[in-house]
C-alpha cells in the first residue's frame, strides 16, 4: 500500500507541473498575439549587471547621434529598477532634460520626443526582444534619422546579454516598413553600424573605432564604423590595417594613431595582441600618453574579437623598453568606448 501511495503522489505532482507548464506556454503565446498589450515576461534580476559604487546605479550603454549623423555609444549611469531594458530606452527619448544633460558632448537623442515604451517582452530562450512603441516614434525627419533610430535601438538593447534581436511594434502592430522604407516586418539583429562604403563590392567587413570631436566643448568620442574589405573573412590583421589607413574622408573622423605611424603586424598569444608598429618620421615619441591613446584606440577596434583581452605595443619588433622607452604600455581591452 505504501508503494502505491508514493506512486499516486508522484503522478499527481507530474500532472500538476504539466498543467503549470502548459499555462506558461499558453500565456507566452498570448503575450505576443497581435491584439494583446505587451508586458515584461521576466525580471532582469535574473541576470548580473555591473553596479557602480553608487548603490542602485548601473553602467549602461546608450546610443546617440553626432552632428555628422553617426551613431555613438555612450556609457551612462542610470537608476537600477526592474525592467532595465525598458528604462534604458526611456533614457534615450528626446527631451529638454536629456538634451541639457548631454549638451557638452555635441550628441543628440535618436528617439523622437513624446515616444512612449508601451511594453517590452523578452524570450530568453531565443534572445528575441519585442518592443511596442507609441506612434510618436514615427516623428523623425530624414531617412538617416530613420536608420539611426532602428540601429540605435537595436544596438542599445543587444548590449544586454539576454537579447540578440529586436522586433519593433508601433501601437501594438508590426509594420511592414517605416516611411522611408526601412523594413521592420521581421526581427532585426545588430549589424552594419555607421556603414561606410558598399558591401556588395567587397567580401567581408570589419568594425573600426575612429574619433569624433565636438570642437565647441573640446569633447572627444569614439565612433564604431563598419568598413567593407576584400578579405575573405573578418580578421584582426585587416581590422588594424584599416584603422592605421585612417578614417574615410567623408566621415570627418580621426584617430589616436599619429601621422606617419605604420602597422607591420600582430601576433596573438595568451589572449594578448602584440601589435608591431614603426614611426616613419624620425624617433618614436617618448610620451607615454601618446602610446596609451594608441593602445586604447587599437583595443577598442580589437574589442570586436572575443579572443583578445589585452594589447601590448611593439616598435619594429621590440618591446618599448628594448626600443629605449622608459615606460611600458599594456592596455586591457576597454569595457566602454565612451563614458559620460
Amino acid at each position: 500500500m505504501d508503494n502505491k501511495r508514493v506512486i499516486l503522489i508522484l503522478l499527481i505532482l507530474v500532472i500538476a507541473v504539466s498543467i503549470v507548464s502548459c499555462k506558461g506556454k499558453g500565456g507566452f503565446k498570448k503575450l505576443f498575439s497581435k491584439d494583446d498589450e505587451i508586458e515584461i515576461i521576466r525580471s532582469d534580476e535574473e541576470y548580473e549587471f555591473e553596479l557602480t559604487e553608487d548603490d542602485g546605479m548601473r553602467k549602461t550603454v546608450l546610443y546617440f547621434k553626432d552632428r555628422q549623423g553617426l551613431l555613438v555609444p555612450v556609457m551612462r549611469k542610470i537608476p537600477w529598477e526592474e525592467g532595465i531594458g525598458k528604462l534604458t530606452l526611456k533614457n534615450m527619448i528626446d527631451s529638454p532634460e536629456l538634451r541639457e544633460s548631454i549638451n557638452s558632448t555635441g550628441l543628440s537623442p535618436i528617439i523622437p520626443a513624446g515616444t512612449e515604451i508601451r511594453g517590452m517582452a523578452i524570450n530568453e530562450e531565443t534572445g528575441l526582444c519585442k518592443v511596442d512603441f507609441s506612434k510618436e516614434i514615427l516623428n523623425y525627419e530624414t531617412e538617416k534619422d530613420e536608420e539611426n533610430l532602428i540601429k540605435g535601438v537595436v544596438y542599445t538593447l543587444t548590449e544586454f546579454q539576454a537579447i540578440d534581436e529586436v522586433q519593433f511594434l508601433v501601437d501594438g502592430e508590426v509594420l511592414p516598413a517605416l516611411k522611408y522604407g526601412y523594413d521592420i516586418s521581421n526581427p532585426i539583429k545588430r549589424e552594419n553600424i555607421n556603414l561606410a562604403g558598399n558591401l556588395e563590392d567587397q567580401r567581408s567587413k570589419v568594425v573600426v573605432y575612429y574619433k569624433g570631436n565636438n570642437l565647441e566643448e573640446d569633447f572627444e568620442y569614439f565612433v564604431p564604423v563598419t568598413i567593407p574589405t576584400l578579405a575573405p573573412v573578418p580578421n584582426i590583421y585587416t581590422a588594424l590595417e584599416t584603422l592605421f589607413d585612417g578614417a574615410p574622408v567623408e566621415l570627418g573622423l580621426s584617430s589616436d594613431i599619429p601621422q606617419g605611424t605604420s602597422f607591420h603586424g600582430v601576433d596573438i598569444k595568451d589572449r594578448v595582441a602584440y601589435v608591431d608598429i614603426s614611426f616613419d618620421y624620425g624617433e618614436p615619441p617618448n610620451d607615454s600618453q601618446v602610446f596609451n591613446n594608441m593602445a586604447k584606440n587599437i583595443g577598442l577596434t580589437l574589442s570586436e574579437f572575443e579572443q583578445i583581452e589585452r594589447v601590448e605595443l611593439l616598435i619594429d619588433g621590440k618591446t618599448l623598453e628594448e626600443a629605449g622607452m622608459d615606460f611600458h604600455i599594456d592596455v586591457t581591452i576597454p569595457a566602454f568606448a565612451n563614458e559620460y
